[in-house]
């Protein structure tokens, strides 16, 4: 099963790609040789129009062979009638202005964007189905703690999971931001939390005495029906933790009338592909600089093997998991393709750019080569990163 849905996760991925870069490459007069899902070698191919239209054997993805891609190569005339040469020659000259790399700069900009903006957009649908069918986050104005750490200041002050943080030392908190900035402010010194809680409140009062409910609090006072709980935030705490010790919330998922829930399903969509764009961004950045200045690539990131485990997991999760991670993919694969390296799409604007610029086209052959060269680098790059899923895998 995680093979199947591993299969068909990338499938959607690149399918989605090469079929913006197909639609605009239509609107854009190009001529559309074939249109493959899955790699080569060809199973079954059927031509509709001009197109042919192709499954094949390797179930991974898609392309689009566009006319003209790599240059359309010289036309002489000087070609041997009814040769194989002169067809070739016959069908260069016929479709000389449909070709790619005689389009202008525009066009091919439009094709090219097309890829990314597709995967873009499958982020955004995937996001905006999750949030339709689990609400909407809506600020609460009220801090909850989600879970606590073992061995943290929280775990031995007796903090749980569903508890309200409604004050420190006396001040009124109403956002997870200034909960955070007054922890690590106070780092290293005692604190007092006023604590909002619904079971097993030993400051509850039902009928004039003191409910304990078989409570273990230790060291609280009570202020109303709220703990007050002393504590300490640590100065360096361990790595993903926070000075307490507490994952917090002060977002809840509601739902909206019907008529709602579709815009605003949508605009969290936009706004969850933001975010993972970010952090994309950031990860991009801390690995190329761990490659050039220590030689190495972070044990955090993944190539095919970390991304197979990652789908097993998920596919345990379920049918809401897996469009989840579907989505984080597809923004992933729309920034690490604008890039711009030789043979991804940011590597061919690259090309378009000096064009605009000197008003020449760099010649195919040289585009083609140094695309050529910068696979390679990928390719390379690539069994790196799949020695550190295989070392990370093995626990090494």
């Amino acid at each position: 099963m995680t093979l199947i849905v591993f299969l068909a996760i990338l499938s959607v991925l690149v399918l989605v790609h090469e079929f913006g870069h197909f639609l605009m490459a239509k609107k854009a007069g190009i001529l559309v040789e074939e249109f493959g899902f899955g790699l080569p070698p060809r199973i079954w191919g059927k031509k509709i129009g001009e197109t042919l239209y192709s499954i094949n054997a390797l179930p991974i993805g898609g392309f689009v062979k566009l006319y003209g891609e790599d240059g359309i190569g010289e036309i002489t005339n000087n070609q041997i009638p009814n040769s194989k040469q002169s067809q070739n020659t016959k069908y260069k000259i016929q479709n000389i202005d449909r070709a790619y790399f005689e389009k202008s700069i525009l066009r091919r900009l439009s094709v090219l964007l097309a890829g990314v903006t597709m995967n873009l957009l499958l982020a955004i649908v995937c996001f905006s189905f999750l949030y339709y069918y689990w609400g909407i986050p809506t600020k609460t104005k009220e801090i909850k703690i989600l879970s606590v750490a073992k061995e943290s200041p929280a775990f031995f002050a007796e903090l749980r999971e569903g508890d309200i943080i409604v004050a420190l030392d006396g001040q009124r908190l109403f956002s997870v931001e200034d909960f955070v900035k007054m922890t690590k402010e106070k780092a290293g010194q005692k604190i007092q939390l006023e604590i909002k809680r619904e079971k097993d409140n030993p400051c509850r009062e039902e009928g004039g005495e003191k409910v304990l409910g078989g409570s273990t609090q230790v060291g609280f006072n009570c202020h109303g029906e709220n703990l007050l709980v002393s504590l300490i935030p640590r100065q360096s705490p361990p790595e993903n933790e926070g000075p307490l010790g507490v994952v917090i919330s002060d977002t809840e998922l509601k739902k909206y009338p019907w008529w709602q829930m579709p815009y605003l399903g949508v605009r969290e969509g936009f706004k969850e592909s933001l975010s993972w764009g970010k952090m994309i961004l950031l990860s991009l950045k801390e690995t190329f600089v761990s490659l050039i200045v220590y030689g190495k690539v972070p044990r955090e990131v993944a190539g095919p093997i970390g991304i197979f485990q990652a789908t097993g997991q998920v596919t345990k999760q379920g049918f809401l998991a897996v469009l989840q991670f579907l989505g984080i993919l597809s923004v992933n694969l729309a920034i690490v393709n604008v890039l711009p390296f030789p043979a991804l799409d940011g590597g061919r604007l690259i090309f378009l750019a000096i064009e605009g610029l000197t008003k020449k086209k760099v010649p195919a052959k040289v585009e083609l080569l140094i695309n050529q060269i910068g696979m390679v680098c990928l390719l390379l790059l690539m069994v790196v990163i799949t020695i550190n899923d295989i070392f990370r895998f093995l626990g090494k």
